[in-house]
């Protein structure tokens, strides 16, 4: 799934969008105030977000509050089951942010199918052409 998004965000037609790739634990406050839109990625774990993705929104989240506000942000979530609390709060958290979600969620149950991953290659595609100049 991520390589789909990644595939996405840099096909061709998209210009003057740099896509800069990192892990939820690798990212700090300084990545986000530098980045003008975001795609999440997570699993669903024990119905919420992972707890990398919830350690990143700890971490960024006072330094990067007034900053960031009105960013576009995409996600994806893969589970085994119901992805709702996951969803709810990465939207909790990037309402309260103030990120703008500009593409619909791709949520992915099971084994990502190829309808799957052009859904995840679509909001890759989303969040970067909207980045263009």
């Amino acid at each position: 799934m991520f390589e789909s998004v990644v595939a996405g965000a840099t096909t061709p037609e998209i210009e003057g969008v740099e896509v800069v790739r990192k892990p939820a634990l690798a990212v700090t406050a300084v990545d986000v105030l530098e980045a003008d839109g975001f795609v999440l990625g997570t699993p669903a774990s024990l119905g919420y977000m992972s707890g990398a993705l919830k350690v990143f929104f700890d971490l960024v989240y006072y330094p990067c509050l007034d900053a960031t506000q009105g960013r576009p942000y995409g996600l994806y979530v893969h589970g085994n089951s119901d992805m709702s609390g996951a969803v709810r709060s990465v939207e909790g958290i990037t309402k309260g942010l103030g990120w703008n979600r500009v593409a619909e969620h791709v949520l992915v149950t099971a084994t990502p199918s190829r309808d799957d991953l052009q859904a995840c290659w679509e909001l890759g595609a989303t969040v970067a052409a909207g980045l263009m100049a």
